[in-house]
């Protein structure tokens, strides 16, 4: 696995004096982006690793100069907030000097989880993480949160509930509710969240850092909420999804008041989720799921929106 030349001398310019490359992993799991870990030999014999992240499919090219300048600007703004985020290198969203836009930072110790040994001992752990995460409180905030889908945009799996599904599409039909804002981080889901997770047994899980900033945002709490309720709906089965949301509020989380409010978000999800099946699928089978095919994450997506609706 190797790094393109451009990229190669723009990293090697952010080393400190005598380091080297001296190793590149592919990193798997995610879809928006390349993602590779970097083993850098130091000056004294020791190592140290990095992550590169780097835009290379041209449907996200896009929106890449924004999602690089988003998670650059909250690596920046976590420092010292108690969270543990990577630290940012360098950047160069506009791939002045990079093939493609591109963002080095350090690497954190720890691996997502996602299988489905000791979910009942990590979702608490998540929930606890997101609200910690909703309670920063920025000098500065991010831009508002964007939801792409609209009620006319849903893909409805071939094989859904039709009932069902139109039914949730009708409910986001209504204009957002009032909320209050939070600090988002907008793709919160186990294969951003690392752990440690240690052979003395899952009392000693802990999280060791959230990473993929990119999508940083201001708006309710119920977003993030609901986008790792799917994720874990979709992971572990819709149980998982209700179950999150009960531990955000143990967590000391709080989620709109109205029910119907809260249903709009926890709906608008999963709809605007059924547009990345496929390479939500690809993914996850890519990290160790193999039985996640898309048939699969659909008919739990279903069962998932129906469950919402109940």
């Amino acid at each position: 696995m190797t790094v393109r030349p451009l990229t190669l001398e723009w990293v090697k310019r952010h080393l400190r004096a005598g380091e080297q490359i001296v190793g590149v992993e592919a990193l798997h799991g995610g879809i928006t982006a390349e993602m590779r870990k970097l083993t850098i030999g130091t000056q004294d014999g020791d190592i140290r690793q990095l992550v590169l992240r780097s835009f290379v499919d041209p449907t996200r090219l896009e929106r890449a100069e924004d999602s690089l300048n988003r998670e650059a600007g909250a690596l920046t703004l976590l420092t010292g907030t108690g969270l543990t985020v990577p630290g940012l290198v360098a950047v160069d969203a506009t791939a002045a000097d990079c093939e493609y836009p591109s963002l080095l930072m350090t690497h954190l110790p720890g691996r997502t989880v996602l299988t489905d040994d000791e979910v009942e001992t990590r979702v608490p752990l998540l929930a606890r993480q997101l609200a910690a995460i909703h309670a920063v409180r920025p000098a500065e905030r991010p831009p508002e949160y964007e939801t792409l889908t609209t009620a006319d945009t849903v893909v409805v799996p071939r094989r859904a509930d039709a009932a069902a599904w139109a039914a949730a599409i009708d409910v986001i039909r209504e204009l957002a509710p009032h909320y209050e804002g939070r600090f988002l981080h907008r793709d919160f889901q186990p294969g951003n969240v690392l752990f440690d997770v240690l052979p003395s047994g899952p009392a000693r899980t802990h999280i060791t850092g959230v990473v993929d900033w990119a999508a940083t945002s201001w708006g309710p709490a119920d977003l993030d909420v609901a986008h790792c309720s799917t994720n874990l709906a979709l992971l572990h089965g819709p149980v998982w999804g209700r179950r999150f949301a009960e531990a955000y509020e143990e967590a000391g989380g709080v989620l709109a008041a109205d029910a119907g409010d809260r249903l709009y978000w926890m709906v608008r999800d999963p709809l605007a989720c059924s547009e990345e099946v496929v390479a939500i699928a690809h993914a996850w089978r890519e990290a160790g799921r193999p039985e996640l095919t898309t048939r699969a994450v659909e008919e739990r997506l279903d069962s998932y929106i129906k469950m919402l609706l109940d």
